[in-house]
């Protein structure tokens, strides 16, 4: 672009110029105004631009980019995303650090503009500020929505949706969408509640630019979505209200709430408003989890036929001539749960972990942090550690065969979903229906690609999870023993 294009760019939009020289005095009073602590040993740092910081070296792909950052820079980096310090976490110890010696200085969460406005004021159990009401949501969320009791208790709904995704395979003529259907077994799955939690907005990270989201109209869309969300979820409780009877048989979470919040029967206060957020939380969490790792699953398997055969051998002859498999057979398939951890780990559903705050000073590794601070753990960049596995760009699920090393949040080289007291509290909810949908998709069907010369596209599609980009085809054929 010409200097005579760009200038004509800045004419003919109405709010580039101000916002150019709004950007301009908000970083000389920033340069006039702070000044470094002194005597302060800080991490490691690469270098910034005023203002925007090390935003611009995120990219789109920010976990791979991070990645290549700590290599240089080290395990333990500081960045200012825009005027915000970031401390990046990327290797086992610095992880263990924050997530354990440390874990009570870290366990807040950074408060997002959009968060706060889709999840009622931060009163669910992702991003709600550390104190008592989220011990006591934590505590819901572990001893009544999502205990191993309450998990088992819902084979059925994982039974029902399974077998008509199974159907709708066997019935098809063609190669199946997969991602499609990934997702649409997701989504019914937990329930049929759609979810989607915005993230940062430029206005949290350069607080002098908040006026940008009014401008382009990405508070109103928020609103929107939050009017649409509140109005939904409004309706859900509603009927479940009005027909108590009806629903003793089947409670569901929204039922288990309700009687908390109605009954009070925990000692625990929570209003309405809790019970949406949390709602949300476990939904959304949910279904964009469960679907992306199937996804990633089902495409390694395509890409490695030898893997793909020692999954179906092991599976198959352990359901033997039964016709369907049941939950009590999970236990049993070994290699299942091998290549599922090796899933999780080459294709970390949420490569960074979402973030924490530090709520004092603190030293991390010899290093001066000071409150405030937001940290952000790159699981993926750990989950390739070459210090902590062998050959860790190859997908190998026999190093987990003979391996105790496991996802709950004990070993930090393996750490999918966060450790410590903001580690995720559904991680059998969360395992429960990928390892049933999986074991029955390598039982009953055989599998390859439409195009067998043809190279998968791996690329990845951005975003807090990342997908893969161009939806996963598959042709399958019915298995007949």
């Amino acid at each position: 672009m010409s200097k005579f294009q760009l200038l004509n760019e800045i004419i003919i939009h109405p709010f580039l110029f101000p916002a150019l020289v709004s950007l301009f005095l908000f970083w000389a009073i920033t340069k006039w105004f702070y000044k470094p602590a002194a005597n302060k040993k800080l991490p490691p740092s690469p270098w910034k631009l005023p203002i925007l910081g090390n935003l611009h070296q995120l990219g789109s792909s920010p976990h791979r980019n991070l990645q290549s950052l700590a290599k240089k820079h080290g395990p333990l980096m500081l960045l200012h995303i825009g005027t915000v310090p970031t401390l990046v976490v990327s290797s086992v110890d610095a992880a263990r650090e924050i997530m354990k010696t440390h874990d009570l200085i870290f366990a807040d969460r950074p408060q997002s503009s959009v968060s706060r406005r889709l999840l009622y004021d931060f009163k669910d159990v992702s991003v709600a500020p550390y104190g008592e009401y989220w011990r006591q949501l934590k505590s819901i969320c572990v001893l009544q929505l999502l205990s191993t009791k309450r998990v088992q208790s819902l084979h059925s709904i994982r039974e029902e949706e399974t077998a008509l995704l199974v159907n709708k395979i066997r019935n098809s003529t063609s190669p199946v969408n997969l991602s499609e259907m990934f997702a649409q077994i997701a989504n019914d799955v937990v329930c049929r509640i759609p979810g989607a939690v915005g993230n940062f907005t430029l206005g949290d990270f350069i607080p002098g630019l908040s006026w940008i989201s009014r401008v382009n109209g990405f508070d109103a869309r928020v609103d929107k979505v939050s009017k649409e969300l509140d109005e939904f979820l409004e309706g859900v409780i509603r009927e479940r209200m009005e027909t108590p009877e009806k629903n003793k048989k089947g409670a569901n979470f929204v039922d288990i709430l309700l009687d908390i919040y109605q009954s009070n029967s925990t000692g625990v206060s929570i209003d309405r408003d809790s019970i949406k957020a949390i709602i949300l939380d476990v939904y959304a969490a949910g279904i964009e989890n469960m679907s992306t790792v199937l996804e990633w699953a089902m495409t390694e398997l395509l890409r490695h036929p030898s893997v793909m055969k020692k999954l179906q051998t092991e599976v198959r002859e352990i359901v033997e001539d039964k016709q369907d498999i049941t939950e009590n057979d999970l236990k049993k398939i070994h290699y299942l749960k091998a290549v599922i951890k090796e899933n999780l780990r080459f294709h970390t559903p949420i490569p960074l972990l979402v973030p924490r705050l530090a709520r004092e000073d603190v030293k991390v590794m010899g290093y001066d942090i000071s409150a405030g601070t937001m940290v952000i753990t790159n699981a993926w960049a750990i989950c390739r550690d070459p210090v902590s596995w062998d050959e860790p760009e190859k997908f190998r699920p026999d190093r987990f065969l003979n391996s105790s090393i496991d996802f709950k949040g004990l070993d930090f080289e393996f750490i999918p979903f966060g450790a410590g007291r903001r580690g995720c509290p559904g991680i059998a909810f969360a395992m429960a229906a990928k390892e049933f949908v999986l074991a029955n998709l390598v039982q009953k069907f055989d599998w390859k690609l439409p195009d067998e010369g043809k190279e998968l596209d791996m690329r990845e599609h951005p975003g807090v999870t990342v997908r893969i980009d161009v939806p996963l085809l598959a042709a399958a054929t019915q298995y007949h023993s």
